[in-house]
């Protein structure tokens, strides 16, 4: 097998956040020695979730075996899952903003036709559901745990309890018009065709200050994991936690 160098446009603080938390854990559990140092296996772990390198060709790259990957990265991703923040402590920090957006997206998977409550008819594609909430300037704040594809926005939002945290915490959020029927909190758009003109410039206003919050969608499929996950559906929510934890870390 042919081995070439390659590159990670991750800032080297991801790497010295994940190098340090993989550290503690070897002192935690007294671990005398591993193949890799922690350095390198926060890279491996870095390489497949940013990359979306696979067990073979990150196997090849580092010199050990498959199995031994698949231990060290399910290994740093639930060290980095476990640190990412609860809806309730999320809402501390949205607390201090003027307002929120909401939105959702879809996580492609390979699953065949036969897995239907994983089947996205608005997509048309098998995937995961993610809802998120960021700041007035697109920055990802929280990321929900993934229900299967199936699963209508509103309804996931209810199920997370979101719409409930915000209207206890009282603030704006803004959202598309999937999110029709969450009450006073959640500001969405009109729908119809033939509006009235104040309606249609309302609509205007409105989707210019969601726009802002595609950004926390681009930052979520720029780790290339998340643009085609081949892991068990079990393992996407702990996946997005990590890398929501690692988004927060190089911030």
């Amino acid at each position: 097998m042919l081995v070439y160098p390659s590159s990670n446009d991750l800032s080297n603080r991801s790497l010295r956040f994940s190098t340090g938390q993989l550290a503690l854990r070897r002192r935690e559990i007294g671990t005398r020695w591993r193949r890799l140092p922690a350095a390198r296996q926060a890279l491996l772990a870095l390489a497949h979730l940013r990359c979306g390198d696979t067990y073979a060709r990150l196997a090849a790259g580092f010199g050990i075996g498959i199995a031994t990957v698949y231990r060290y990265i399910r290994e740093a991703v639930d060290l980095l899952a476990a640190l990412a923040p609860t809806l309730t402590e999320a809402m501390e920090t949205i607390q201090e903003k003027a307002f929120v957006t909401l939105d959702g997206t879809l996580l492609p998977i390979d699953r065949i036709a036969a897995d239907t409550p994983h089947y996205s008819g608005k997509h048309k594609r098998h995937g995961m559901n993610v809802q998120v909430l960021t700041d007035p300037f697109g920055r990802l704040l929280w990321a929900s745990p993934a229900l299967p594809g199936s699963t209508h926005g509103l309804t996931a939002a209810r199920q997370h309890g979101i719409i409930d945290a915000l209207v206890d915490a009282g603030l704006s959020c803004w959202a598309d018009k999937a999110y029709q029927g969450t009450g006073e909190p959640v500001r969405v758009p009109f729908r119809g065709r033939r509006l009235k003109r104040w309606k249609r410039r309302h609509n205007t206003t409105h989707a210019k200050i969601r726009c802002v919050g595609e950004q926390a969608m681009a930052t979520l499929k720029g780790w290339r994991l998340l643009r085609k996950l081949r892991c068990s559906t079990n393992r996407i929510t702990d996946v997005v936690k990590a890398v929501l934890v690692l988004h927060h870390a190089s911030a």
